[in-house]
């Protein structure tokens, strides 16, 4: 069942792939009025994150805020389908790294790095770092999706570019037979899911309530002695994102245990707050409670 469902689905994707960006976005538009308006998805969790992040808002900025994250989450959709058929220059023309000096720089330390990031804006566009310098074997960390067929075209997208995909189960070990086998790597870690009660080592303030938080990034940085940045990544319009690099440290040994994670937090914070829209308040971040 598993493959017909991959074998019917995979024709319709590949020519929405091939349509230009004005009608990828109609389709993103269209899709998320059946989606959130006609279906409901996951509404009932999108607004208790929203009301619970901001307490403070008028029941008419929630409903704002929920109308942009609609279509948001729906162009986020759509733009990992085109990735499918996306050329290079087109991609690069729309995800800019603003200091690709600082990737440079990060390089000249000559030791592998951790780069950080939220469900926040683009992650699915990061890809595009190879167009700006980065020399290193490039890393993305993703979830495995249950369905083979789909999972296998996913790590195909996502591995555009020169990026081998990595399990989170696998991750560990191949960053440490990387240190083992002297190979200078990148790695990005999107990490601020939420943990299983089991594997809670620490807990913090987020968006106004106490979660608990993975530390696995800081725990391997410091093991590997691998420095660690945040890509800050923005949306500037529908389609064009722009990214930064924000050095949290060069020398994570130097740190306290759970400070580089609290920096993170931080730093994704900031951008929340700024513009609540674009980060993913779909998926249930706030299910455990201390």
């Amino acid at each position: 069942m598993q493959r017909f469902i991959y074998i019917i689905s995979y024709p319709l994707l590949w020519f929405i792939s091939k349509l230009p960006f004005k009608g990828i976005y109609l389709v993103a538009t269209a899709v998320s009025f059946i989606v959130f308006n006609l279906i409901g998805y996951r509404r009932k969790v999108i607004t208790s994150n929203l009301t619970h992040a901001f307490p403070n808002k008028s029941k008419q900025e929630i409903k704002e805020i929920k109308t942009k994250f609609h279509l948001h989450f729906c162009d986020l959709f759509l733009e990992m389908i085109k990735s499918l058929t996306i050329t290079d220059e087109e991609l690069k023309k729309r995800f800019v790294i603003t200091n690709p000096e600082e990737l440079t720089r990060l390089q000249t330390l000559n030791k592998s790095h951790v780069v950080m990031m939220g469900h926040y804006a683009s992650y699915e566009w990061v890809t595009a770092l190879h167009y700006y310098g980065l020399s290193y074997k490039g890393y993305g960390i993703y979830k495995r999706i249950k369905n083979p067929y789909f999972d296998k075209l996913i790590r195909k997208i996502r591995s555009r570019q020169n990026t081998t995909m990595l399990d989170t189960k696998t991750v560990h070990k191949q960053m440490f037979k990387d240190k083992q086998d002297n190979v200078l790597a990148s790695y990005g870690m999107i990490a601020d899911q939420a943990p299983k009660g089991a594997n809670t080592k620490y807990w913090r303030n987020f968006l106004g309530r106490e979660v608990p938080v993975f530390v696995g990034s800081e725990v391997i940085a410091k093991r590997l002695d691998y420095a660690i940045t945040y890509l800050q990544i923005e949306k500037v319009k529908r389609g064009y994102y722009q990214a930064t690099f924000i050095p949290i440290t060069d020398n994570p040994k130097d740190f306290e245990d759970y400070k580089i994670t609290d920096k993170y937090f931080e730093l994704l914070e900031k951008q929340i707050i700024k513009q609540p829209e674009y980060y993913l308040w779909s998926h249930k971040r706030w299910k455990h409670a201390k």
